[in-house]
Protein backbone atom coordinates (compact mmCIF):
# COMPACT_ATOMS: atom_id res chain seq x y z
CA UNK A 1 0.00 0.00 0.00
CA UNK A 2 1.43 3.36 -1.03
CA UNK A 3 0.47 6.49 0.91
CA UNK A 4 -0.02 9.98 -0.51
CA UNK A 5 3.65 10.92 -0.03
CA UNK A 6 4.96 8.13 -2.24
CA UNK A 7 6.13 5.97 0.69
CA UNK A 8 5.06 2.52 1.65
CA UNK A 9 2.56 3.06 4.48
CA UNK A 10 2.47 -0.61 5.47
CA UNK A 11 6.13 -0.55 6.59
CA UNK A 12 5.82 2.41 8.97
CA UNK A 13 6.11 1.32 12.61
CA UNK A 14 6.20 4.61 14.49
CA UNK A 15 2.89 4.26 16.33
CA UNK A 16 -0.01 6.31 15.12
CA UNK A 17 1.45 7.73 11.96
CA UNK A 18 0.09 4.83 9.92
CA UNK A 19 -3.45 5.69 10.94
CA UNK A 20 -2.78 9.38 10.46
CA UNK A 21 -3.52 10.21 14.10
CA UNK A 22 -0.19 11.99 14.63
CA UNK A 23 -0.49 13.89 11.35
CA UNK A 24 -4.05 14.94 12.14
CA UNK A 25 -2.96 16.03 15.62
CA UNK A 26 -0.15 18.19 14.19
CA UNK A 27 -2.50 19.76 11.64
CA UNK A 28 -5.13 20.65 14.24
CA UNK A 29 -5.24 24.24 15.49
CA UNK A 30 -6.37 23.72 19.06
CA UNK A 31 -6.75 27.44 19.69
CA UNK A 32 -9.66 27.54 17.22
CA UNK A 33 -11.29 24.28 18.42
CA UNK A 34 -14.11 24.25 20.91
CA UNK A 35 -13.16 22.89 24.32
CA UNK A 36 -16.13 20.97 25.65
CA UNK A 37 -15.62 18.41 28.41
CA UNK A 38 -18.74 16.50 27.41
CA UNK A 39 -18.22 16.57 23.64
CA UNK A 40 -14.52 16.82 22.68
CA UNK A 41 -13.94 18.08 19.16
CA UNK A 42 -10.73 16.23 18.22
CA UNK A 43 -9.66 12.58 18.50
CA UNK A 44 -6.79 13.50 20.84
CA UNK A 45 -9.17 15.38 23.13
CA UNK A 46 -11.60 12.44 23.12
CA UNK A 47 -8.88 9.91 23.96
CA UNK A 48 -7.35 12.14 26.64
CA UNK A 49 -10.71 12.91 28.19
CA UNK A 50 -11.52 9.19 28.29
CA UNK A 51 -8.32 8.62 30.29
CA UNK A 52 -9.07 11.56 32.60
CA UNK A 53 -12.66 10.47 33.32
CA UNK A 54 -11.62 6.85 33.88
CA UNK A 55 -8.95 7.99 36.32
CA UNK A 56 -11.39 10.30 38.06
CA UNK A 57 -13.92 7.51 38.58
CA UNK A 58 -11.21 5.17 39.89
CA UNK A 59 -9.91 7.90 42.21
CA UNK A 60 -13.40 8.59 43.57
CA UNK A 61 -13.89 4.87 44.27
CA UNK A 62 -10.51 4.56 45.98
CA UNK A 63 -10.93 7.67 48.14
CA UNK A 64 -14.64 7.66 48.93
CA UNK A 65 -15.33 3.91 48.69
CA UNK A 66 -14.08 2.92 52.16
CA UNK A 67 -15.89 5.80 53.84
CA UNK A 68 -19.11 4.99 52.00
CA UNK A 69 -18.81 1.29 52.79
CA UNK A 70 -18.26 2.12 56.46
CA UNK A 71 -21.48 4.14 56.44
CA UNK A 72 -23.42 1.44 54.55
CA UNK A 73 -22.03 -1.64 56.30
CA UNK A 74 -20.41 -0.57 59.59
CA UNK A 75 -20.19 -4.12 60.97
CA UNK A 76 -17.68 -5.67 58.55
CA UNK A 77 -15.82 -2.41 57.98
CA UNK A 78 -15.15 -1.77 61.68
CA UNK A 79 -14.18 -5.39 62.43
CA UNK A 80 -10.52 -5.92 63.14
CA UNK A 81 -8.42 -7.50 60.42
CA UNK A 82 -7.03 -10.86 61.61
CA UNK A 83 -3.46 -10.27 60.40
CA UNK A 84 -2.77 -6.63 61.26
CA UNK A 85 -5.30 -6.11 64.04
CA UNK A 86 -6.54 -2.79 62.60
CA UNK A 87 -10.15 -2.10 61.73
CA UNK A 88 -10.67 -2.61 57.99
CA UNK A 89 -11.97 0.91 57.38
CA UNK A 90 -8.92 2.40 59.11
CA UNK A 91 -6.56 0.34 56.97
CA UNK A 92 -8.35 1.18 53.72
CA UNK A 93 -8.50 4.92 54.44
CA UNK A 94 -4.99 5.21 55.90
CA UNK A 95 -3.13 2.93 53.48
CA UNK A 96 -5.49 2.13 50.61
CA UNK A 97 -6.46 5.67 49.61
CA UNK A 98 -2.93 7.17 49.42
CA UNK A 99 -1.58 3.98 47.84
CA UNK A 100 -4.41 3.97 45.33
CA UNK A 101 -3.75 7.59 44.43
CA UNK A 102 -0.07 6.76 43.87
CA UNK A 103 -0.96 3.81 41.63
CA UNK A 104 -3.40 6.01 39.71
CA UNK A 105 -0.70 8.62 39.11
CA UNK A 106 1.57 5.96 37.56
CA UNK A 107 -1.37 4.63 35.53
CA UNK A 108 -2.15 8.11 34.21
CA UNK A 109 1.50 8.77 33.30
CA UNK A 110 1.69 5.52 31.32
CA UNK A 111 -1.63 6.17 29.54
CA UNK A 112 -0.61 9.73 28.69
CA UNK A 113 2.74 8.55 27.34
CA UNK A 114 0.88 6.10 25.06
CA UNK A 115 -1.41 8.88 23.88
CA UNK A 116 1.56 11.16 23.21
CA UNK A 117 3.22 8.39 21.22
CA UNK A 118 0.01 7.71 19.27
CA UNK A 119 -0.44 11.37 18.33
CA UNK A 120 3.25 12.14 17.80
CA UNK A 121 3.59 14.58 20.71
CA UNK A 122 7.18 15.10 21.76
CA UNK A 123 7.81 16.94 25.01
CA UNK A 124 10.82 19.21 25.34
CA UNK A 125 11.05 19.82 21.61
CA UNK A 126 8.72 22.73 21.20
CA UNK A 127 9.20 25.08 18.30
CA UNK A 128 12.39 27.02 18.69
CA UNK A 129 13.72 25.14 21.72
CA UNK A 130 15.83 22.38 20.28
CA UNK A 131 15.78 23.23 16.62
CA UNK A 132 18.39 25.95 16.95
CA UNK A 133 16.54 28.25 14.62
CA UNK A 134 16.90 31.24 16.95
CA UNK A 135 13.19 31.52 17.61
CA UNK A 136 13.32 30.52 21.28
CA UNK A 137 10.59 31.80 23.57
CA UNK A 138 11.51 33.74 26.70
CA UNK A 139 10.53 31.71 29.74
CA UNK A 140 11.10 34.48 32.29
CA UNK A 141 7.99 36.39 31.28
CA UNK A 142 10.08 39.21 29.85
CA UNK A 143 11.14 40.44 33.30
CA UNK A 144 14.67 41.25 32.11
CA UNK A 145 13.55 43.35 29.16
Amino acid sequence: MVDGEGGDASTETDGGTVTGAARNHRDTNYLEREVNLLNPSTPFMRDHLRVVWTGFVAWALVVFGPVTLTFVAPGPMTARMPVLGFPLHYFLVAIGAPGGALVLSFWYARKRDRLDEKYGIEHGRGPGTAAGDGSAVAADGGADE
